[in-house]
């Protein structure tokens, strides 16, 4: 053998050494969780309830850092780009990790640039209305919906939001037209709603329910499968009458492309040990987060969750055009 190969089959065995000793040692120092919001919204108190409770099972601080900007690509960026050593992960949700492939031209891709890490909660949404609305259950509104096509209005978060694209879903499905209203936020737009200035929203549980419960907007259904624990008396879509229009926000832990396999295991078990604690799920509870199965925490299966995440949304935002410059 000569000189140089020699020189390249010692490095070789050197890396390979070293992996496994860098995994059996992480993490050695804080994690940094990069959040892609400001601080004190829903994503960002999410994170900090689950990351707080991590630092339990790795032995090291994980330290919560809101980098907002582009409707969360300045703090995805920032990370694609990272190390790939475990010491820098995010917060995706399905604005940073599904739609905004769609809607923005990005710097990365969505999913070959990050590895997944855990699925972490999910939040479906409410169809509210404007007591002003003549309609009185889902089936009545979409009939008085389709009884006058473009009048009626949809108060959003923005355009691209998730609550503007289940209403593109919700249009697609039941062939009604109507008029979307962006707003910057979903507090404006439901002071709107509730003044009678628009029809009606796709909006998150923690900004209606409040409202539902004091009766100055109505409830029509949940966009899940099930019924919500916080108001187990708004029945699912399903049950109203228009079966299939799921749609909700969800939160999962992201790392850059290329980490060791051990490193995110670790990751991933000190998220679903966060998550199986009583405490950790009344806090996100209390935000209307609601947390996976445990078997529907893992890595792999938030790897195939994305992937049907992109499969569903991203022809229904392109069929739109739905785009922001």
């Amino acid at each position: 053998m000569t000189k140089r190969l020699q020189l390249i089959a010692a490095a070789v065995g050197l890396a390979a050494l070293a992996a496994p000793a860098f995994a059996d040692s992480y993490p050695s120092r804080p994690i940094t969780l990069v959040v892609p919001f400001p601080a004190g919204g829903p994503v960002d108190t999410t994170s900090r309830i689950v990351a707080d409770k991590m630092k339990d099972a790795l032995g090291q601080t994980v330290i919560v850092e809101n980098v907002g900007g582009a409707a969360g690509g300045l703090a995805a960026a920032r990370v694609a780009r990272a190390a790939p050593d475990g010491y820098t992960i995010m917060t995706g949700i399905w604005g940073t990790h599904v739609a905004n492939s769609a809607i923005y031209k990005l710097p990365y891709d969505v999913k070959d640039d990050f590895t997944p890490i855990a699925l972490v909660s999910v939040n479906p949404l409410l169809i509210v209305s404007s007591k002003k609305t003549p309609a009185t259950n889902l089936k009545e509104l979409i009939a008085w919906l389709k009884a006058n096509p473009g009048k009626a209005t949809q108060g959003t978060s923005g355009v691209g939001s998730v609550g503007h694209v289940g209403g593109v879903f919700f249009e697609k499905m039941t062939g009604v037209k109507y008029n979307y209203v962006p707003y910057r936020g979903l507090a404006p737009a439901m002071q709107d709603l509730a003044a009678g200035n628009i029809d009606l929203m796709f909006d998150t549980p923690a900004t209606s329910l409040p409202h539902v419960k004091a009766g100055t907007i109505r409830a029509y259904a949940v966009t899940a499968k099930k019924r919500l624990e916080s108001a187990p008396d708004i029945p699912t879509v399903d049950e109203a009458g228009l079966p299939g229009l799921y749609i909700s926000t969800w939160t999962a832990f992201f790392g850059p492309k290329g980490m060791d396999k051990e490193v995110v295991a670790k990751l991933e078990a000190a998220a679903k040990k966060a998550l199986a604690d009583p405490d950790v799920k009344k806090r996100l509870a209390n935000v209307g987060q609601d947390v996976y199965p445990p078997e529907e925490q893992s890595a792999a299966y938030l790897a195939k969750f994305q992937d049907e995440e992109l499969k569903k949304w991203t022809p229904i935002i392109k069929d739109a055009n739905i785009k922001v410059e």
